[in-house]
Order: C-alpha cells, then sequence, then structure tokens
C-alpha cells in the first residue's frame, strides 16, 4: 500500500467519521444477535423445543453472515471503482432501513411462516450491508494516515464496532428494565430497532461531511484497469486473502461465542441474562478504547506479534471462560468475559484494520479485504454460535465449546505467523541479517522515478516558448 497520507485535520475527521458510523450500523448488526438469543426463538420459533428453537433464531443470525461476503464483493468493486466515501454512505442507509423493518415485522402468531421468512429475508439485506461497509469503514482511515500511525489511526474503525455492541446490548438492558416480560415481549423488544432509524440519520450526516481518501484520490488519476477488482486481487493478492480470513478466524469466531452464545450458555447454567448483558457492556465499553492502544503498540513493534499475541489469549482462556460461568459467581464471570474481550479479541481487532490493509494494493485494497474478512465472517463468524450451541447439547458440558475455541486460535496463529510484517516502519528500522525484508527498501524512495524529473520540464518550457512568441 502506498504512503499517500491526507492532512492532520483529514485524518482526525476520517477517524472520528469512520468511528460514529461504524458504531451506528454495528448497532443495527448487534441488535439482530442479541435478539436472537433473548426473543426471537419464542417469537418466529414457537413451535420447536426451546433449545432447537434457540438454534433455529442464531440459525437466521447465520443467515446474514452467508450474505456478507456477497455485500463485501458488490461494494467492494464499487469501492475500488468509484470511491469509499460513496459505498459508507450507500451501506448505512441500507442497514438502517432494514433495521427498522425487522422491529416493525409481525410475529409467527399473527402471521405463521411468513414471520421467520420476512426475517430471514431482512436479515440478508443487513448482512449484505455490513459486508460492504467494513473495508470502507477501515479504508477511509488506513488511507487517510501517516504510515507510523495507521495502526493507531484505523483502530479506532475498530472502535465503532465495540462501541455499536455496547449500544445495541444497552438498548436492549434498558428495554428490559422499564417493562414486563410480557410487555417486553409483545412489544419492548421492537423498540430499539426502529430507534435505529434515527440513529441512522444522524451517522449519514457524519458520513456525508468527510472527504474521499489520498490514495483513492491519486488512484483515481491513473488509467482504469479493465479487469474487475475482485478477479484482479484474487489473481495478484492469493496469499494475502488467505492470510486476512486465517487471521479472521479466531477473531470473529471467538467473538460471537463470547458476545452471543455466553448468553445462551448463561441460561443453560442457571445464570440471569442480565449478568451477562452487563458484563458485556463493560468489557466491550473497555475493549472498544483497548482497540486503539494495541493499534499503536502495533505501531511500534509490528503487527504479528500483537495479532498472535491476542489469539494466544484465546486458546489460553478458553477453558477457564466457561469453568467461571459454571461458578454462577457474578464477579467471576465478569473476570471470564473483560479478559477474553479486551485482552484475547482487543488485540486482534485493533491491529487488524493496520495488518489487513497493508496486505493490498490501493487499487484493490477494498475488494481484498472485504473478500478475507467476509469470507471467514460467513463460515465462522455466522456458524460460531449454532455448532458451540450444538456441541452443547451433544455433550451436556461445555468443554467441547472451549476445545472449539482453542482449534479456532491455533488457525489464526498459523494464518499470522505465515503472514510477513506489514509495518512499513518496523521494516524500515531492521537490521542487515534480516535480509528477506531488504529489497523492499530501495522501493521506498521510488528511485527509478528521480531520472524522470528532466523530461517533465521540456514540455512546460516548450509551452513557456510558445505563450513567449504569442505575447
Amino acid at each position: 500500500m502506498a504512503d499517500v497520507k491526507g492532512t492532520p485535520r483529514e485524518v482526525r475527521k476520517a477517524a472520528i467519521a469512520s468511528l460514529f458510523g461504524s458504531a451506528l450500523e454495528w448497532y443495527d448488526f448487534f441488535l439482530y444477535g442479541t435478539a436472537a438469543a433473548l426473543v426471537f426463538n419464542s417469537l418466529f420459533f414457537p413451535t420447536f423445543d426451546p433449545l432447537v428453537g434457540t438454534i433455529a433464531a442464531f440459525g437466521t443470525n447465520a443467515v446474514g453472515f452467508l450474505a456478507r461476503p456477497l455485500g463485501g464483493i458488490v461494494f467492494g468493486h464499487f469501492g475500488d471503482r468509484i470511491g469509499r466515501k460513496s459505498m459508507l454512505v450507500t451501506t448505512l442507509v441500507i442497514m438502517g432501513v432494514a433495521t427498522c423493518l425487522i422491529g416493525l415485522l409481525p410475529t409467527y402468531a399473527t402471521i405463521g411462516a411468513w414471520a421467520p421468512v420476512l426475517l430471514v429475508a431482512l436479515r440478508i439485506v443487513q448482512g449484505i450491508a455490513v459486508g460492504g461497509e467494513w473495508g470502507g469503514g477501515v479504508l477511509i482511515v488506513s488511507e487517510h494516515a501517516p504510515s507510523h500511525r495507521r495502526g493507531f489511526y484505523s483502530a479506532w474503525s475498530q472502535t465503532g464496532v465495540g462501541l455499536g455492541f455496547v449500544l445495541s446490548a444497552s438498548a436492549y438492558a434498558l428495554a428490559q428494565a422499564v417493562t414486563t416480560k410480557e410487555s417486553f415481549l409483545a412489544w419492548g423488544w421492537r423498540v430499539p430497532f426502529v430507534v435505529g432509524i434515527l440513529l441512522t440519520a444522524v451517522g449519514l450526516l457524519i458520513r456525508l461531511r468527510i472527504m474521499e481518501t489520498p490514495a483513492f484520490r491519486e488512484k483515481e488519476s491513473e488509467p482504469k484497469k479493465s479487469t474487475p477488482p475482485l478477479i484482479d486481487v484474487i489473481r495478484t493478492h492469493p496469499k494475502s486473502i488467505l492470510i486476512a480470513f486465517g487471521a479472521r478466524v479466531a477473531e470473529t469466531g471467538a467473538s460471537y461465542l463470547f458476545l452471543t452464545f455466553s448468553l445462551s450458555y448463561a441460561a443453560e447454567v442457571g445464570v440471569g441474562k442480565g449478568v451477562v448483558l452487563a458484563a458485556l457492556v463493560v468489557g466491550m465499553l473497555f475493549e472498544s478504547f483497548a482497540m486503539p492502544m494495541f493499534g499503536a503498540l502495533s505501531d511500534r513493534i509490528g503487527r504479528r506479534p500483537v495479532y498472535i499475541g491476542g489469539a494466544v489469549a484465546v486458546i489460553v482462556w478458553a477453558y477457564p471462560f466457561f469453568a467461571m460461568f459454571d461458578t454462577r459467581d457474578p464477579v467471576l464471570i465478569f473476570v471470564a468475559i473483560f479478559v477474553a474481550v479486551v485482552i484475547g479479541h482487543g488485540a486482534m481487532i485493533g491491529t487488524q484494520p493496520a495488518f489487513f490493509t497493508e496486505l493490498f494494493a490501493s487499487r484493490v485494497a477494498y475488494s481484498g479485504l472485504a473478500l478475507g474478512h467476509e469470507l471467514a465472517s460467513m463460515i465462522v463468524g455466522g456458524f460460531s454460535p449454532i455448532i458451540a450451541t450444538a456441541l452443547l447439547a451433544w455433550a451436556g458440558a461445555s468443554w467441547p465449546v472451549a476445545l472449539f475455541l482453542i482449534v479456532m486460535g491455533a488457525v489464526t496463529v498459523f494464518a499470522v505467523a505465515a503472514a510477513p510484517e506489514t509495518n512499513p516502519a518496523v521494516l524500515k528500522n531492521r537490521k542487515a541479517p534480516e535480509g528477506s525484508e531488504a529489497p523492499e527498501e530501495p522501493a521506498e524512495p521510488e528511485a527509478p522515478e528521480e531520472p524522470e524529473a528532466p523530461e517533465e520540464p521540456e514540455e512546460p518550457e516548450e509551452e513557456a516558448e510558445v505563450t513567449f512568441r504569442t505575447v
């Protein structure tokens, strides 16, 4: 990725806009996962056994993940061709409308089987929107930021993801607190969805104020390639796509176990969902501001060590996480969630934007980010709560779920270990023994372009001569 940066003011505006825009868009997306764990089983799948109904509700949640690569491909294509900003505005509007409509849906008791069908359709629309949003939200910051601060600034786009969860969980906690159980099932669960349309309007105003990224503006002056960006990135960056996919296995798989499955597991072991929701809100709030710290750390020591550290933390914490839930002690449950979310997940997701951006050339960055990121979301993120619920039903205990977490962590450690270090500042400071990166040093100054300088003045000189003669 070329180091074309914006002014300090542009960088700050891009970071703030990405933070608030992604927070509001992910608020909409996370609402569904929370509702799937809390109410959708009884409202849209009442004829099933409760555990089977929960699996069915998580299944509709997974449908959104299946749609995310489609959104990534479509919006990635246009994001690489016509700009990052316009795609961010479009995805935000689509997400807001779909979320509001979910809040207005009649349930199974009113229209029967059409209720889950319409629910699935709107979840697909949500998935398409969020699949197109993530890559653009990351690039709008990382392509503005200077390379030596890219980790810190681009992590603020992920802070928006964390705050989106905090907003959605808080909205549900508030709705439960101010209604009776009957009122919550009747109408209270709808309020956070319908309010989403107002938040969308706020996010739209913020995103319309940002500028297109310097890297894309520079690329616009270059001749357009006829090859679609998707084909181009698959042909030129296949390893980067696989690395991004593998790096996301533990990050996305673990996050949805911690954020979604933990609510269902709490009910199985007799812990109130309010305790877990409160712990998740606190954990995600702390993680949201830990992300830029991990991003800044990756600016100093490299993307790989920070990312691998987070994956190792997930592996080490897998069994203690569920063991602490089994105690039913609220304090231990808070500790379990805090360590898992802030340290394990936070180190990976805070480093991810800069790491992934630097894996791809600017001309195909949107498509490359979307493809690697959203394929992992579809295969791992969407199905991890279903797999975990099935493992729990099969074993009647948490140990296979913990083992599942360990396997995902190991996949990510292997993928990131196989990746090159992408931080330009770290590569520049490396000594001679690390000769594998040495060839990259001459490329940065772009020395071959210097001799071409005399050619450029020749044209202006001719123009000056003509002007003189005309005068």
